[in-house]
């Protein structure tokens, strides 16, 4: 049996069959591999492991106690992860399975964001992969996000298992021959009143959502009212009192948030729309939501933010000419709005909580230096956010 001491993790990979004939020599080896890593958090890589009887297990629970843990059991094949599953081990220890092996090669590409880019398989299902770097446990959250969603009545893709598409991490979703309304409105402009109207139609329904304590979402104000404390340092106290105070004055809701509403994450099928990428959900006021679509429809048209034409036609889906009557038809059918006067008039009123979510987005680049932050913080939230905030009008909905 090889193992594997990083930092204070020791990782043990058992192979073949551990059974009664050689449970003993097994539990020797683990053993001794255990004492040697006193402290060491243990980790059971099953990958090469065919089959495990009951007096295999017994030393996985030797090991769990000696670790004083729940031990984590990885890779595990369908056939040993079920052996877990029906002896009830998998509710001692964290068993995961071993994840399927997909590839994207030569599959259309219906999407892409920040985070990484979606694939169309085949007419049942697609498949989100992440970006390079990307977690296996942030993966996995999106995931869990998206079955809690759908669960509470979001209309959302049903998730299925997380996989592995080279050295990359994915999600696969049940979407029956579904296209994203970006992939709609770039095929076919005129369908813009249609299949916007019919996305701002199921934002303000996805809006009458109340999730509950129960649901475990995150408050989305607070998180804004945490990166303002997380900017002590950089900004003068004065300053973060005067975000708190504009931040505060969102009236407070218990309504459902996705996060990341825009045309590439909404999909069409049968007049039914769907919604893919649930990760960002959250609880709080509806302009969350709302200044998301301003960003993507607004800001990000007429912003380089050092990326070329294309890339930002790729983050919108379709070109840009079409953004601002995308933006226009959502404005009007959520608010009930008749004219453009009124939408110019909301777009004002709205535009300072847009701009708070611009400068929160862009500061929390990952892996961003402490001279990119400042950058931010003297090139964006001082001549843009602050003055913006001044002038702010209460939000009337």
């Amino acid at each position: 049996m090889r193992t594997e001491l990083t930092e204070n993790t020791l990782t043990l990979y058992p192979e073949g069959h551990v059974d009664s004939k050689n449970a003993g020599d097994f539990e020797r080896d683990v053993m001794t591999a255990v004492d040697a890593a006193p402290g060491a958090s243990v980790v059971v890589d099953v990958d090469k492991l065919e089959y495990v009887s009951s007096a295999g297990l017994r030393v996985f629970m030797k090991v769990m106690r000696r670790a004083k843990g729940k031990l984590a059991v990885i890779n595990a094949s369908p056939e040993v992860y079920e052996i877990f599953e029906v002896t009830g081990f998998s509710a001692l220890m964290d068993v995961k399975k071993r994840l399927r092996e997909i590839s994207v090669e030569g599959c259309e590409l219906i999407g892409q964001g920040g985070y990484g880019k979606v694939y169309r398989l085949d007419d049942e299902t697609i498949a989100k992969i992440y970006i390079p770097g990307m977690s296996l446990e942030f993966v996995e959250h999106e995931r869990d996000m998206s079955q809690k969603a759908f669960l509470m009545g979001v209309p959302t893709a049903i998730s299925y298992d997380v996989v592995k598409c080279g050295d990359c991490y994915g999600v696969v979703f049940e979407m029956l021959d579904a296209k994203t309304t970006a992939q709609i409105i770039d095929a076919d402009p005129s369908r813009i009143p249609e299949v916007s109207g019919g996305s701002a139609r199921m934002l303000k329904e996805l809006h009458q959502i109340v999730p509950g304590p129960a649901a475990g979402l995150p408050n989305r104000k607070q998180q804004f009212l945490d990166w303002v404390d997380s900017l002590a340092g950089r900004i003068t106290e004065d300053e973060a009192e005067k975000l708190r105070a504009f931040i505060e004055a969102i009236p407070d809701r218990d309504t459902f948030l996705h996060g990341d509403y825009n045309a590439k994450n909404i999909m069409l099928r049968d007049d039914e729309y769907q919604l893919i990428d649930i990760g960002d959900a959250s609880v709080g006021h509806p302009v969350f939501d709302i200044v998301g679509l301003m960003m993507a429809y607004i800001i990000l048209p007429n912003s380089q933010g050092g990326r070329s034409a294309e890339e930002r036609r790729g983050l919108l889906g379709f070109d840009f000419e079409y953004a601002p009557k995308v933006w226009g038809t959502m404005c009007a059918t959520y608010f009930g709005l008749s004219s453009q006067e009124e939408i110019a008039q909301k777009t004002k009123q709205l535009m300072p909580y847009c701009m708070l979510l611009v400068t929160y987005q862009s500061m929390r680049i990952a892996g961003a230096d402490e001279q990119t932050l400042q950058a931010r913080v003297d090139g964006l939230l001082r001549p843009r956010l602050l003055p913006a905030i001044e002038d702010a009008a209460p939000l009337d909905f």
